[in-house]
């Protein structure tokens, strides 16, 4: 399960204050990173890769960085994300996980903004093509909390700039054929290297990240955004946000 420190930092990106949204962030991916499954050690294979919630606390780390024009953090962050995933290498035994930890330190990379981004997701791809014949359900593969932790601050980053909505699905980020395992796995990181710099990008020019998505209601009837006066309501951790714009909404 989760710290707080999640919630807290969900709460931080609801009132715009990044910084404070980066240190919480990297607290619960520290915390987690230590236990990322009761009684599991980081350092045991693991069939769902549970560490890959906490990696991607640590992205979100250094993306609330970069928005908050904390440069110096969010490189620091990267940095000590790259060799945590590339260490945990030792430990997921798998080589599809292994090429999703290489992916993860593409990502780190990307927001951290680190020189070597094509070169490492160029490194993922040629991994997940090479792991291609070990995949026995690619479907069960890509739904695990490594893979999904993986995809998640891409889609947080992207929704903030498509008015809250869902704005990289599951079919954008793997192609349309997952009998095709090596190419359906190695378009994630041909997607993530021509989408997520310029996301990171735009979300550091327009000062602002969502929160993640939850569980969400359109037209609510009990809640209204005091910011941008929506109704559509996002349900997450123990906040209630606006969709549109991550406000703490109103009772109505």
């Amino acid at each position: 399960m989760d710290s707080d420190h999640r919630a807290v930092a969900v709460g931080a990106l609801a009132e715009r204050e990044y910084e404070r949204a980066g240190d919480e962030y990297s607290r619960a991916g520290w915390d987690r990173l230590a236990e990322p499954r009761e009684g599991r050690s980081p350092f045991d294979p693991d069939e769902k890769g549970w560490v890959g919630r906490a990696l991607q606390r640590l992205v979100l780390a250094g993306v609330c960085y970069r928005v908050a024009g904390l440069d110096d953090r969010a490189s620091a962050r990267a940095r000590e994300g790259v060799a945590v995933a590339r260490d945990l290498r030792n430990a997921l035994v798998e080589p599809a996980q292994r090429a999703c930890l290489l992916e993860f330190a593409a990502d780190f990379r990307v927001a951290g903004g680190l020189e070597g981004v094509g070169e490492a997701y160029d490194d993922a791809r040629v991994a997940y093509e090479d792991a291609a014949d070990t995949v026995e359900s690619v479907d069960a593969l890509t739904t695990t909390p490594l893979f999904q932790g993986a995809a998640g601050a891409l889609r947080q980053v992207a929704r903030g700039l498509e008015n809250g909505e869902v704005a990289v699905s599951w079919h954008d980020l793997h192609g349309p054929d997952p009998a095709d395992v090596g190419r359906f796995l190695a378009h994630r990181v041909r997607f993530k290297r021509q989408r997520f710099p310029s996301l990171l990008d735009r979300a550091v020019e327009a000062g602002y990240l969502a929160a993640p998505r939850g569980t969400t209601e359109y037209d609510n009837a009990s809640f209204r955004c005091p910011d941008c006066g929506s109704t559509d309501v996002n349900w997450v951790t123990d906040h209630t946000l606006c969709l549109r714009c991550s406000t703490p909404m109103a009772e109505r």
